[in-house]
């Protein structure tokens, strides 16, 4: 399915379902590092959701390629004999694997509104990425809305975490450190992932196999290196609940919607698209956590809007109006002469 053949309706859908997801996620997994009496490994949570992604992302190429045989030489071909793919995917496999354990040490240790509001430092870091690693030029309207929408951010959030009735032992600095680490993944993998959607006509489905393979072992590792011995101690699914499970399956979903997002708009408006969920976040964190909504909340939430707004605004065409510039002046002189 190229680009240029998906409706402006399926790109607002997606960029819709991927903001309540993110939403949801970051309160429901706030809530369960915070509320279980026995907490679960964070990094046996990432495993699983590579998993689930790997799964959904069997069962989409099998709806694509539309029956069992087509679907068994779509994998052969571009997963057991493209060892080169699979190790151009690890890439960003690894990187992800690093900023989702990062996203777990962080809401250890930050509110979910202030984790939301410097995770939004990847906006800007991903638009340097974007101008660096793909070539893409950005005009001065969108760069100044990009910063406008950090500013959006920083007001919505200004000091809510001291307004919080939840007390538990935290560490901002550990926190603050995780999401510094979360950025600059966020960022390169983001755009890395997109380049090499972008420069072939494989399959986005196979892609996200090839991507999740490898992310199933490098997060494995991941478990093993962190929580090794108290996992098979206590078990991999120690400290698992429903609501656990549901912040799997919410970090499954979201993780396929990013990938439909990138390949049919871009990294950037992914990022603005997150930005949105802050809101829906502190909106829901009022109810669950007790924050107090301020004065600057609402300057900040016009603030995101107007620059989600004015970066999707059409960039202006200036080598063609520069080109009608010229011929109207050469017309000009013909007559004069």
């Amino acid at each position: 399915m190229a680009d240029e053949h998906v409706s402006v309706v399926f790109k607002v859908y997606c960029l819709t379902v991927m903001t309540v997801v993110a939403a949801t996620y970051t309160v429901a997994l706030r809530y369960t590092r915070i509320s279980a009496s026995e907490l679960y490994f964070s990094t046996t949570a990432v495993c699983l959701t590579e998993v689930v992604k790997l799964i959904l992302s069997l069962g989409m190429l099998s709806k694509e390629t539309g029956s069992p045989v087509r679907l068994k030489n779509a994998l052969v071909e571009h997963v057991l004999c493209s060892p080169k793919e699979l190790l151009k995917l690890s890439v960003p496999s690894v990187v992800y694997a690093v900023q989702n354990n990062m996203a777990f040490l962080a809401l250890s240790n930050l509110d979910a509104p202030v984790y939301q509001l410097t995770y939004q430092l990847k906006i800007p870091c991903t638009a340097l990425c974007t101008v660096l690693m793909l070539n893409r030029s950005l005009s001065r309207l969108q760069w100044f809305s990009v910063f406008m929408l950090c500013g959006g951010v920083t007001l919505v959030q200004w000091k809510a975490a001291e307004a919080t009735k939840v007390q538990i032992e935290q560490n901002p600095f550990v926190g603050f450190v995780a999401i510094a680490i979360a950025v600059i993944c966020s960022g390169f993998a983001g755009v890395y992932f997109e380049k090499v959607l972008k420069s072939s006509d494989t399959s986005l489905w196979v892609r996200n196999i090839q991507m999740y393979l490898s992310g199933i072992v490098v997060t494995l590792i991941g478990v093993f290196i962190a929580d090794g011995k108290e996992v098979l101690e206590k078990g991999f699914l120690f400290g698992y609940t429903p609501w656990v499970c549901f912040v799997v399956f919410l970090a499954s979903v979201g993780g396929l919607y990013t990938s439909v997002v990138v390949k049919y708009t871009d990294n950037i408006m992914k990022g603005f698209s997150a930005a949105a969920a802050i809101i829906l976040s502190t909106v829901a964190s009022v109810v669950m956590f007790g924050l107090q909504i301020t004065v600057s909340f609402a300057s900040g939430a016009l603030l995101v809007c107007v620059s989600i707004y004015l970066y999707g605004l059409p960039k202006q065409d200036t080598s063609k109006l520069s080109r009608e510039d010229t011929d109207r002046e050469s017309k000009r002189r013909l007559i004069t002469v």
